[in-house]
């Protein structure tokens, strides 16, 4: 099934092109990130700098490369900070389905109260500008989400006969979530973290644009963006292979998501209606 996924197999793709670039960027970029060249500032792609330099002639595919780590690292940390915490309090508030159901519930209802942005920029306001703190924020974002996902497979899931017929049977509560219930969730929970990592690479990009996440001399995507868009006129690939990094890696994680999905809900599966 998977092989036949043109779309996973494409995000897979992405997504492993984005680990090696994470993975061995000191030995893929040419020059240091941070190595600033004032009698190379702002030149045209050449064989000593691929993708040219920007205003501070900084190497433009160095920054990228290892704006990736940032971009992974961010991602990973903020969706696990996110998917762990929820898989924990959606587990306990479809289950228990009582006074700590409201409680969890409305807890989240009140951060999704907040737009998205807005509740990251008052996080970093008290916290401080930064890729951690920026990845706290991002965390805070996803918990919500995560929590009602795993919250609503748990709700139905333990309708089902044989769930209630362990309960009937004496069943402890942590054996028949561990043996019944969470392994019917994971698949909804994987899907939502790829999905997740998508949003988290977007968001970071936007608070380091705003100047809100990564911090000089850390090179990050948004962080590029923004210092690019000055020049744009001048210097229009300064800002190309950071949008294009930024744009692929989006793609990767939908895709991968995408076909995760249809792997995982027999809805999706193509013949089953036939």
């Amino acid at each position: 099934m998977m092989r036949r996924n043109k779309a996973f197999i494409a995000g897979l793709a992405l997504l492993l092109t984005l680990g090696v670039c994470a993975a061995f960027a000191p030995f893929l970029a040419p020059v240091p990130p941070d190595q600033m060249d004032y009698q190379a500032r702002m030149q045209l792609p050449s064989r000593a700098h691929l993708f040219g330099t920007d205003f501070f002639g900084r190497d433009i595919l160095a920054r990228t490369l290892h704006g990736s780590r940032i971009a992974l690292f961010v991602g990973t940390c903020s969706v696990l900070g996110a998917a762990l915490p929820g898989l924990l309090l959606g587990l306990v508030a479809g289950y228990k389905q009582r006074w700590l159901d409201l409680l969890i519930m409305h807890l989240m209802d009140g951060l999704l109260s907040f737009p998205a942005l807005l509740l990251a920029m008052t996080i970093i306001a008290v916290l401080g500008p930064g890729h951690m703190q920026a990845t706290i924020s991002i965390a805070v974002i996803f918990l919500p989400g995560f929590t009602r996902v795993v919250r609503g497979q748990v709700f139905t899931i333990r309708q089902d006969e044989y769930v209630q017929a362990a309960i009937a049977l004496g069943a402890s509560d942590l054996g028949i979530v561990w043996r019944h219930i969470l392994p019917n969730v994971l698949g909804p929970l994987i899907v939502q973290t790829t999905v997740s990592f998508a949003n988290a690479i977007l968001i970071e990009a936007g608070l380091s644009f705003l100047g809100l996440g990564t911090q000089p001399p850390l090179p990050s995507w948004g962080m590029m963006l923004q210092e690019a868009k000055d020049f744009m006129d001048l210097q229009p690939w300064a800002a190309i292979l950071p949008g294009l990094a930024i744009a692929m890696s989006v793609m990767g994680f939908n895709l991968a998501g995408d076909g995760l999905r249809d792997w995982l809900d027999p809805r999706f599966r193509p013949g089953l209606l036939k």
